[in-house]
């Protein structure tokens, strides 16, 4: 029976249920970027540990009385290894210490034991990589420090150990097979310490791109991405805007009391956002219950106001899930107009991106003048939607800081008719004044 990988809270698979207690072995009181590297060094530890007992083990069967001193490394390594996971609860910079300096120093003693022909000073090539895994980016100095030692070590090996220099006599066939398998360790950890910094790397960059896209649109995030500096602001002669709120939010969320309206908001953004993208439209922001969206922006469509306008026919339904979900009365008022618009990203902190005009201004009064369970739209709007949408005449209203209007209610498309709640009753059935 296959072993299941082990899933947090948060729905991360952290590997088979065996190994995950060792990898996190000492690095429970650290925080998650620290635990990370830690748990990286300890994968490290028990390879050493691992590598050093099988080969203590293999000379020893050999023959233990000439190759004591290399089973006596080994099993120094070993127990090196075994002490790194024990050694994060006293720093998280005493195990990586214990392996930067016992490690280096047992490989240039086994150097001294064999000479440099076995090749066992080739090891300590891995120390040009090892030391930004084990001790990270922040330690720069501590880092070089370590890999000028490695580095001495290992030309001190070359220069100080020549054959007739070893401690132990070895037959020419095992310094070939010392030799190579010294050469494929070193190249082996190199490409492996390589590839997991290149992996974290396009990690990092997939998290921060994904986070980006979440905050601006894609086409824009593009720009920033070949332009960083770039200031980004357009104008735009035809788009559709959307405003949309929720009828006594203020008196519901003292109702609900903070958690669950947290709760009940994540519900109804999310089925928002999920329609925003099954409609092509972007959204813009959320502020409390209010949730802005545009359509024409910033890749230009033509039938922008059809799309914004089925967008906000399946809000209603998204309202009444999520009102049944959590046995609530919810009503959305949604106002919509379209017109010319600016947007651009504001900000170098926490930037956004945003949208602003006349038309972003009427389609903000549309909703607060509007009733609760109506889409209320512009006379503009109505003109575009006519010929595909039943929408009712509301008549004039005078909307604050724009003027009287005449505004109409939409109600559905012409093949699936399907009018808004308490929307009959207030508007006469008319696609004319």
């Amino acid at each position: 029976m296959p072993v299941r990988g082990l899933v947090t809270k948060s729905g991360e698979r952290r590997g088979p249920l065996s190994l995950v207690p060792l990898l996190a072995l000492g690095t429970e009181k650290y925080p998650p970027k620290v635990r990370r590297r830690l748990q990286t060094l300890n994968v490290m530890a028990y390879l050493i540990v691992i590598t050093s007992t099988i080969y203590a083990l293999i000379y020893a069967l050999d023959d233990l009385e000439t190759y004591f001193w290399i089973v006596l490394v080994n099993l120094v390594l070993a127990a090196v290894g075994l002490c790194v996971p024990f050694a994060h609860r006293f720093h998280e910079l005493a195990g990586g210490l214990l392996i930067l300096v016992c490690e280096p120093m047992s490989l240039f003693a086994l150097a001294a034991v064999l000479g440099r022909d076995a090749g066992i000073q080739l090891n300590l090539i891995v120390g040009a990589a090892a030391p930004f895994v084990i001790l990270g980016l922040e330690r720069p100095a501590f880092v070089a420090a370590v890999v000028v030692m490695c580095f001495t070590l290992h030309v001190a090996a070359w220069f100080l150990f020549p054959p007739e220099n070893a401690i132990i006599t070895a037959e020419p066939d095992l310094k070939r097979q010392l030799y190579v398998s010294s050469a494929a360790t070193a190249f082996g950890v190199t490409a492996a310490l390589f590839y997991y910094a290149f992996r974290l790397t396009a990690k990092a960059e997939a998290e921060t791109e994904a986070l980006l896209r979440n905050i601006l649109p894609e086409s824009v995030v593009e720009r920033l991405k070949a332009n960083p500096g770039e200031a980004i602001a357009e104008s735009f002669g035809d788009t559709s805007v959307l405003f949309a709120d929720l009828k006594g939010f203020v008196s519901l969320s003292h109702q609900l009391g903070a958690e669950r309206t947290v709760a009940m908001l994540n519900d109804l953004v999310h089925g928002f956002d999920r329609l925003a993208v099954e409609h092509g439209v972007e959204k813009i922001k959320t502020i409390g219950d209010c949730y802005m969206a545009v359509a024409g922006l910033p890749k230009r469509v033509p039938d922008h106001t059809a799309r914004l306008a089925r967008f906000a026919l399946a809000m209603q339904g998204v309202a009444g899930e999520t009102a049944q979900r959590f046995n609530l009365d919810l009503h959305l008022r949604i106002g919509l107009a379209c017109g010319p618009v600016m947007a651009g990203v504001i900000g170098a902190q926490k930037f956004t991106y945003d949208v602003w005009g006349d038309t972003v201004n009427l389609a903000s009064r549309l909703e607060g003048a509007g009733e609760p369970g109506c889409i209320h739209v512009s006379d503009v709007v109505r003109e575009k939607l006519a010929a595909a949408f039943v929408l009712m005449c509301r008549g004039d209203v005078l909307l604050k800081g724009v003027g009287p209007q005449r505004t109409w209610y939409l109600i559905g498309e012409m093949d699936a008719r399907s009018p808004s709640s308490g929307a009959v009753a207030r508007a006469r059935p008319d696609n004319d004044p």
